[in-house]
């Protein structure tokens, strides 16, 4: 029973880390709205409404991405319960119990501790950076970077990003601002979910961040959509949610 709890906590923060919307079924009333999947039938929604289809078991192609997240989010759970101490544990529940998460439908629900830690730790380990063992007693999550713009070079491959100079993970020790690049798109695509790849961990104990010159993870070409997110992390272990900014590649000045 413990271990199946604790499976659960350990996917839902993943789902987290990812980006990616809570999956648990919320059964209402008729007539209102659910989401989720029971058997073989899944309901959703879009900007058209509710929906209902058969549901697919999608192709699991464990990728060595895949592979860095799951062992990631595997060592972390297993801190949770080998290295932090009971005081550590309750504390993270605490936080947990204080900051509220959206989910899928828009509902405000809460976390536990252990999604929490798992979630604000799994983009330091997958860059091997020092876990936060303590948490945060500041009871929100990290802001998000709403200045973040991007730009895109066919020439040379380079993304340009930038933000806000002014954002308080600047300067500060154990501070991160991890930024990702999707896969290029078509021009008419207006809704991207993945894939992703890491463009850059830069740390906030540094020099001034912006504007970032960066290698493409992807290669494109003039008009491909490109987008960009970003995310904050806390010295004292806060993980904002993603800013997200999407444009066309330019091509680029001409070799003189």
């Amino acid at each position: 029973m413990l271990e199946a709890a604790f499976l659960t906590s350990a996917i839902v923060a993943f789902l987290c880390v990812c980006g990616l919307p809570l999956g648990a079924l919320v059964v209402l009333p008729e007539g209102q709205q659910r989401s989720g999947s029971i058997g073989g039938t899944v309901w959703s929604h879009n900007r058209s409404g509710v929906y209902i289809r058969n549901r697919s078991i999608p192709v699991n192609p464990n990728t060595d991405r895949q592979s860095a997240v799951r062992n990631a989010v595997r060592a972390i759970s297993i801190a949770w319960e080998t290295i932090l101490t009971q005081v550590q544990r309750d504390a993270w529940d605490v936080y947990a119990a204080n900051v509220t998460w959206q989910n899928r439908l828009g509902q405000s629900i809460n976390l536990t501790g252990l999604n929490h830690f798992i979630r604000c730790n799994t983009p330091r380990v997958m860059n091997a950076i020092a876990r936060v063992d303590a948490a945060p007693v500041i009871f929100d999550l990290a802001a998000a970077d709403t200045e973040l713009t991007a730009s895109a070079e066919e020439l040379t491959q380079l993304i340009t990003v930038n933000g806000d100079l002014l954002h308080p993970w600047i300067g500060e020790a154990n501070a991160w601002y991890f930024i990702s690049m999707g896969i290029p798109q078509n021009a008419s695509r207006r809704y991207f979910g993945g894939p992703w790849r890491q463009l850059a961990a830069i740390p906030g104990a540094g020099p001034p961040p912006f504007p970032a010159l960066l290698a493409t993870a992807f290669p494109f070409a003039e008009g491909n959509r490109i987008w960009v997110r970003s995310r904050v992390a806390r010295g004292d272990g806060r993980l904002s949610e993603f800013a997200q900014v999407n444009f066309l590649a330019d091509p680029g000045a001409p070799v003189a």
